[in-house]
């Protein structure tokens, strides 16, 4: 017997609830292809009432206070409903169901956190009477909201990267215009409703599904959207931020991601948090560790515990509740992480474990001795695999971490305190964890790289500044 299609989820597009549009798009889960859901296909009209709706919606206005309880509401909407949230990210995605329940933990923070810059969102004084001519006035700023916000996320965390945006658009003030991935909508829709549920005006907030080049051409073009802000693939995101040079355009994007194992460090707290950062969610996070750059008197020791690691990893069905690590989003990206390993093995270095499929997913993999200028190392693999090599003294190690395009986190393991801050000062990335893996983020921290990872920090209380601008106000007395 056939399974029975589920129904249309509809968009919510300037007040409207759109159940028909251009086409529809059937999303899939990655694990077995069933459709989880369909969503309407929407184009560059669209896009255009989006946005009409918000820059009006903006017009009306909506005080601190009521933004800030409805961003609370929210977050208690999604921590009810956090078991809901899971199986909605598991099912779209193939996100293992235990990590799709930190995925709606953390959403719920990034909301609080929200919430928190509303309520508290200021000026400040200016002294004009310091210099001469300022005597007898009185000199202050505020903070206005930079205009609607057009917000494209990936499919990777449909909910947190959506809350990362959203949230603090709407503790700023500004009306937002969301696109998720078209690979995982269901989850953004379904926070979207939960604004709308919670209080906030239906025109204030938007979501497309469809085309992406043409919607994104109508949100550059819009001399209201105040702001473009993306987290996706460097290549993508670098082409949003030329075309729309006249706006303000924040960057999240990808990274190659390093960590550094010293003589002194502790080699089974640093194997262990690089295979759970690794190889988690099949590595599909900008980052999961993709280098591990170790000292050659640990090397053995280290690779040892890597493996172990790496093969403790449960693959397998993304619903059970203790599995690890899930499929690829599509068999196309498992693929393009198969030839990235084989390519590594090609040009020398050793599979120790993994380099092969599972039932729709890639085993963990640990590659040793992988070239430098091996394409595994130097690009976002966003696979679960690991490469590895050794240094001799921490110049090298800092170099090595350096020697790529990206600059998103890097990590380091080492009981030295002086190696510490060397790695702090001398990394070219926008995060430096110690005795951590890399991939370690809470919400209300500042998040976003150097080079070609980005050009911005999210974070509620950073992002919020972002999408405000910074008005002079002068009173003469």
């Amino acid at each position: 017997m056939s399974q029975e299609s589920p129904a249309i989820t509809p968009l919510v597009i300037a007040g409207e609830q759109v159940r028909t549009g251009e086409g529809t798009y059937a999303v899939r889960s990655p694990w077995d292809g069933r459709e989880v859901g369909i969503v309407p296909s929407v184009g560059a009209e669209a896009a255009r009432a989006a946005v009409d709706g918000a820059a009006h919606a903006m017009k009306a206005g909506l005080p601190a206070a009521e933004r800030a309880a409805i961003l609370d509401r929210v977050a208690a909407d999604v921590h009810a409903r956090r078991e809901q949230f899971g199986r909605m990210i598991s099912d779209e995605n193939g996100k293992p169901y235990k990590q799709a329940l930190m995925e709606a933990d953390r959403c719920v923070q990034t909301l609080i956190f929200s919430a928190a810059e509303a309520r508290t969102l200021s000026g400040r004084g200016i002294p004009l009477d310091a210099h001469p001519a300022g005597v007898g006035h009185l000199g202050l700023t505020v903070r206005v909201p930079v205009g609607v916000v057009a917000a494209i996320t990936p499919f990777n965390f449909p909910l947190t990267l959506a809350a990362h945006k959203i949230g603090p658009a709407v503790a700023a003030g500004c009306g937002v215009v969301l696109k998720p991935a078209d690979k995982a909508p269901l989850t953004a829709i379904e926070l979207v409703n939960s604004f709308h549920r919670a209080g906030l005006p239906e025109q204030w907030m938007s979501v497309l599904v469809g085309p992406p080049q043409e919607i994104a051409e109508v949100l550059i073009e819009d001399d209201r959207v105040g702001l473009l802000t993306f987290t996706g693939s460097a290549a993508i995101g670098w082409d949003l931020a030329r075309r729309a040079h006249r706006k303000r355009v924040t960057l999240e994007l990808g990274n190659s991601t390093p960590v550094i194992v010293c003589a002194d460090a502790d080699l089974h707290a640093a194997a262990a948090a690089s295979a759970g950062s690794g190889y988690a969610f099949a590595g599909q996070s900008c980052i999961s560790v993709q280098r591990a750059i170790v000292h050659r008197d640990v090397h053995d020791g280290f690779v040892q515990a890597l493996v172990r690691a790496a093969e403790a990893q449960k693959a397998g069905d993304p619903a059970e509740a203790d599995t690890d690590l899930g499929p690829a989003i599509t068999h196309e990206a498992r693929d393009r992480v198969h030839q990235l390993v084989d390519e590594a093995v090609a040009g020398g270095a050793t599979s120790l474990t993994g380099g092969t499929f599972g039932d729709g997913y890639l085993r963990p993999t640990v590659l040793d001795g992988v070239a430098a200028d091996a394409r595994i190392w130097q690009k976002e693999a966003f696979g679960p695999v690991i490469g590895v090599r050794t240094f001799s003294d921490l110049q090298e190690a800092i170099d090595l971490a350096n020697g790529t395009e990206y600059g998103l986190q890097a990590g380091i393991f080492t009981r030295d305190l002086p190696s510490a801050l060397a790695a702090i000062q001398q990394l070219e990335f926008g995060g430096v964890t110690i005795n951590q893996a890399p991939q370690f983020r809470v919400d209300q921290m500042p998040y976003g790289g150097t080079k070609a990872s980005g050009n911005t920090k999210e974070g509620p209380h950073d992002a919020v500044r972002e999408m405000t601008t910074e008005r002079m106000v002068v009173v003469k007395l």
